[in-house]
């Protein structure tokens, strides 16, 4: 102890003061990135939609339909399901389990399965699945189904919105895509063929028309585009075919927006078809800079019109 008039003693403050009166260190979360939920069908369009997602800052989840989907979508994607076409209890369960809230759909879902012999046994579809045909599937239209499909996972809480809304650069702009036009003749064709497709489409047939000579040579039904140009090739060997591919009147661009890409301009080369003519601003064009390059390669002329074009007689 320190006698009068000393140093004052010097205080050491016991641990337990610290661990008491100091500011709490609350640990910051990390972030969690927004979830996304595709439901993906064939072709190279949801690969291309995972890609930019994730690019974006998005974790992607997807329900793949077995047997349509790529079988290496884990490449692209946080998290994957592999799910039969009418599981779809199974497709909303997977969601939920991943809290997903928004929904897109993004590739072809082949429809030929639904005319297949004892097509019940192969789909062995789930109750769900079993209901919404009950209750909502009057005809097999693609609007009639995938309209279904989309009310049943909205009833479970989750929105569904078009693919575009996240890559809104794939829509094919307006103009010429390649230095090589059409022809006078293949013009007329364009004309002839453009009002018989948006009529295709407003029926929900199909999206594509193949002329010749201004003669409608294939309608695209339930194949798709590239049997029909097949088709088209079968029965028109001289070639010179015009392929002309839009959308349907007052189209839902959550679903069935018309895509091309790699595989149709190879289709379209082994059929002999010379132009490919297609709606702007409605019509998805994936790998854009390899599609025109081999486009410029084959000789195939690719136009980008708008409808109130397509009529006048000399087309900008």
């Amino acid at each position: 102890m320190c006698g009068r008039g000393g140093p004052l003693p010097r205080l050491i403050p016991h641990p337990l003061f610290f661990a008491v009166t100091a500011p709490a260190t609350i640990p910051m979360r990390p972030s969690q990135p927004e979830r996304i939920g595709l439901l993906a069908g064939w072709g190279r369009f949801p690969i291309v939609f995972a890609e930019e997602a994730r690019r974006q800052g998005y974790s992607v989840v997807c329900n793949a339909i077995e047997g349509m989907a790529d079988e290496e979508m884990s490449r692209y994607c946080d998290h994957v399901r592999y799910t039969p076409l009418a599981r779809l209890g199974a497709a909303i369960r997977f969601f939920h389990k991943h809290r997903v809230k928004r929904v897109v759909m993004a590739g072809k879902v082949h429809k030929q399965v639904l005319f297949s012999p004892w097509r019940v046994l192969h789909l062995m579809p789930d109750l769900r699945t079993l209901n919404m045909w009950l209750r909502h599937v009057a005809n097999k239209k693609d609007d009639t189904l995938l309209l279904a499909v989309m009310r049943e996972f909205e009833r479970d809480g989750m929105q569904f919105e078009s693919a575009l809304t996240f890559c809104p650069e794939l829509l094919v702009k307006h103009g010429f895509l390649t230095k090589r036009q059409p022809t006078a003749a293949q013009w007329k064709d364009i004309r002839f063929g453009w009002e018989m497709a948006k009529e295709m489409g407003r029926l929900d047939i199909g999206q594509t028309v193949i002329v010749n000579d201004t003669a409608v040579i294939a309608v695209e039904a339930i194949e798709g585009t590239d049997q029909c140009i097949r088709r088209a090739g079968e029965l028109c060997k001289r070639g010179n075919l015009v392929v002309i591919k839009v959308a349907k009147p007052n189209q839902d661009m959550r679903f069935d927006v018309p895509t091309i890409g790699i595989q149709t301009l190879q289709t379209m080369q082994e059929a002999g078809a010379r132009v490919l003519a297609i709606e702007s601003g409605m019509t998805i064009l994936l790998d854009e800079p390899e599609v025109i390059a081999m486009a410029e390669r084959l000789g195939i002329a690719i136009v980008s019109l708008k409808s109130e074009e397509v009529q006048l007689r000399v087309v900008a």
